[in-house]
């Protein structure tokens, strides 16, 4: 059986995700979506909501779980018995970076592969930081991210005005 880790912050979770999540799924037995702190970002939502949101977007995905994860990538999947790595590149940028890092992993634990997946248009143009930094200037996200998504995020930056 073939696991595999699609790991990332989802903060939030885009539609740009879930599709990789869903092409993901198809191509192996069971993913395991990781939810992961990126030391380099401080994040909107808390790691439960962000498993809660990414949750119930994916629910009708049988062969797909969610899971917290902190560390290393590789000491996920090595507790996990994954052997794939999903990343997925949405320009030449992104293919540099998860170069680097999948010659690391495999630094690290030689059994696993990296998998890259491309980003398909609309979704290879933005990213969840640049969704949150226009959505705290007041405009509409709810295209790039699912409506559960866009609701809590308009919420979280009202309260986060107010404080």
């Amino acid at each position: 059986m073939t696991i595999a880790v699609f790991p990332g912050s989802f903060d939030p979770v885009t539609r740009g995700h879930l599709d990789l999540i869903r092409r993901a799924s198809r191509l192996v037995d069971h993913l395991i979506v990781a939810v992961m702190v990126n030391t380099n970002k401080r994040p909107l939502f808390t790691m439960a909501e962000k498993e809660a949101l990414v949750r119930h977007e994916i629910a009708d995905l049988t062969n797909v779980e969610v899971k917290a994860a902190t560390g290393l990538t590789v000491d996920f999947m090595t507790q996990e018995h994954a052997t794939v790595l999903i990343r997925g590149l949405r320009n030449e940028q992104d293919f540099g970076y998860e170069r680097d890092i999948a010659w690391m992993n495999q630094s690290l634990n030689d059994s696993i592969e990296t998998v890259c997946l491309l980003a398909r248009p609309p979704y290879a143009y933005f990213s969840s930081s640049l969704i949150k930094e226009v959505a705290k200037m007041g405009a509409d996200v709810s295209e790039y991210v699912p409506d559960a998504v866009a609701a809590k995020l308009n919420q979280r930056l009202q309260d986060s005005a107010h404080e």
